[in-house]
């Protein structure tokens, strides 16, 4: 196959190193511009290094963009971690379109975090989608699907890179074999089962010990590493990391104000939460280093009776 290949970071990486592995020729590549102080993007210099032109536009919907891929003469163009817009004017140039890549079951949480809102919600299964983009977000018709379950304490890192990742990436060359030899079925998708969720940043990483164990740890595992669950210490930002939850079964087992460190140990702090408690092993404070709880318990002040998000 010639192809382009559209995205950034470390996914639209992995993807331009899998086609050249497979022998298929990577005509250029599109990625969006890098950010004053920001690291450099993987796939662009990837790219570079492999003397694989790139096209780092601010958009993609200019007539810069449409002579660009028109130029290439390409077969089809490999959409992976793509966060600018792709108009149907820039999809349709390659021979046989375009295809991209979505970590959710399609049409389920459709939007830019689909990765970290399955955790949080508490889903047991998530999963990724090959589509044909259309003009509307992550609304095109399906050519494949993958399933793999949500361990109950696994975090969006370790569904991720363990195992979202490396399906994605042998998704897209499936995909994209099919296209080519004619044999993709498309399956439109059912809009009565759609849903759209926006970005996970900071203002929705935000912990309320208030609310029930089960959400609360959900969203700390659901933001494990990005972008990482907050509260508050001395009116100052502390995430939370690699936790585990621990319901409360009976009275007896209810300690502690609820948001109150109940217990420092060698390797964890446990905090009270409404109907159980959240051991935490990792935490990062004020933008510092991550590090062991008990560490940075001692080098901040935090201690026993302590009540977090105040």
């Amino acid at each position: 196959m010639r192809i382009a290949v559209v995205g950034q970071k470390d996914f639209g990486k992995a993807t331009l190193e899998a086609f050249i592995q497979r022998g298929d020729t990577v005509a250029g590549v599109f990625c969006a511009p890098e950010k004053p102080g920001s690291a450099p993007d993987a796939l662009r210099v990837a790219a570079e290094q492999a003397g694989i032109p790139v096209f780092a536009l601010p958009s993609l919907r200019v007539e810069e963009a449409r002579q660009a891929l028109k130029s290439l003469n390409v077969d089809i163009a490999i959409l992976a971690y793509v966060l600018q817009f792709v108009p149907q004017d820039f999809a349709t140039i390659p021979r046989h379109g375009t295809i991209q890549f979505h970590p959710s079951l399609l049409p389920r949480y459709r939007g830019p975090s689909s990765i970290n809102w399955p955790i949080i919600c508490g889903d047991a299964e998530t999963g990724l989608s090959i589509f044909r983009p259309v003009d509307g977000l992550d609304e095109g018709p399906v050519i494949l699907q993958k399933r793999t379950p949500i361990g109950p304490d696994e975090t969006v890192g370790q569904v991720y890179f363990g195992r979202l990742f490396p399906m994605g990436l042998a998704a897209l060359i499936e995909a994209a074999e099919l296209v080519m030899s004619g044999k993709a079925v498309l399956t439109v998708q059912d809009e009565s089962a759609a849903s759209y969720e926006g970005w996970c940043r900071d203002p929705e990483a935000r912990i309320n010990w208030h609310t029930h164990v089960d959400l609360t740890y959900n969203l700390i595992r659901g933001c494990d590493p990005a972008p990482g669950a907050w509260t508050l210490f001395n009116d100052k930002r502390l995430q939370l990391f690699d936790a585990r939850k621990h319901s409360a079964r009976t009275f007896s087992q209810v300690k502690g104000k609820v948001g109150a460190i109940t217990a420092i140990g060698d390797k964890s702090v446990t905090i009270a939460a409404q109907g159980g408690q959240i051991e935490v092993f990792k935490l990062r404070y004020d933008g510092g280093k991550k590090l062991p709880a008990p560490q940075l318990c001692a080098e901040s002040g935090l201690c026993l009776g302590t009540i977090l998000g105040a």
